[in-house]
C-alpha cells in the first residue's frame, strides 16, 4: 500500500483524531468527511474501534501499512511493555525526530527535508526518514541548508520542545538523549488496542 498524500484534515477527521496534534484539523467540522460525514452512525464492533485506533497512530506517523507492522513486529521482540515499545520506536525514526527537533512543523515536512538531503544524523547526511536514530545520536542541518526558509521558520515558530531531545541553537543541532516515557507522548493513543489489532 502506497504511502497517503491526500489532505491530512480529511484523514485526521475521518478517524476523528488530530493526527498533526494540534487540534485546528477538528476545530471547525469535528466530524467525517464527505456527504454523510455528519450522519448519525450505529455503534462500531471491537474490531472496528482497534481498526479505528491503529488507523489513528499509523496516519499520525505518516507510515505505509509494511512498515507499520514490521515497526510493531520488531517491538515484540524488545523487553516490557509491547504497545509502549512500539510508541518509542515510532518515536525514534529519524523523520519524527527532525518534526520534534523543530526543524519542521510537521511530519510530513520533516519527511521532505530528510528526503532531499538536508538533514544529518552524526554528522553523516542520512535521506531515509524511516531511519531509527538510536539514543545519544546527534541530528542536524547541512551547512548548505541552514538558510532553508522552511527551516527557518520551522525554528522561529517553535514555542518548545520534548525533553527527550536537546536542542542546541548555535550549531543547529538536537541530540537524542533518551527513549521517551509513556506519559511524554500522546494519551489520546490507546496503544492497547493496535496489541489488540495485531493479535487476533
Amino acid at each position: 500500500m502506497a504511502r497517503y498524500t491526500g489532505p491530512a484534515f480529511k484523514k485526521s477527521r475521518r478517524v476523528n483524531f488530530s493526527t498533526l496534534e494540534t487540534g485546528k484539523e477538528l476545530a471547525r467540522r469535528p466530524y467525517g468527511p464527505g456527504q454523510h460525514g455528519n450522519a448519525r452512525k450505529g455503534k462500531p464492533s471491537n474490531y472496528g474501534i482497534q481498526l479505528t485506533e491503529k488507523q489513528k497512530v499509523r496516519f499520525m506517523y505518516g507510515t505505509t501499512e509494511k512498515q507499520f507492522k514490521k515497526i510493531f513486529e520488531r517491538a515484540s521482540k524488545m523487553k516490557g511493555m509491547h504497545g509502549e515499545n512500539f510508541l518509542k520506536l515510532l518515536e525514534s525514526r529519524l523523520d519524527n525526530l527532525v518534526y520534534r527537533a523543530g526543524f519542521a512543523s510537521t511530519r510530513r515536512g520533516a519527511r521532505q527535508l530528510v528526503n532531499h538531503g538536508h538533514i544529518t544524523v552524526n554528522g553523516k547526511k542520512v535521506d531515509i526518514p524511516s531511519y531509527t536514530l538510536k539514543v545519544g545520536d546527534v541530528i542536524g542541518v547541512k551547512e548548505t541548508s541552514k538558510s532553508h526558509p522552511a527551516i527557518k521558520a520551522s525554528l522561529e515558530a517553535r514555542v518548545n520542545r520534548v525533553e527527550f531531545i536537546n536542542y542546541d541553537e548555535n550549531k543547529m543541532e538536537a541530540t537524542f538523549v533518551r527513549l521517551p516515557e509513556r506519559n511524554e507522548l500522546n494519551m489520546d493513543i490507546n496503544e492497547s488496542l493496535i496489541v489488540e489489532f495485531y493479535s487476533r
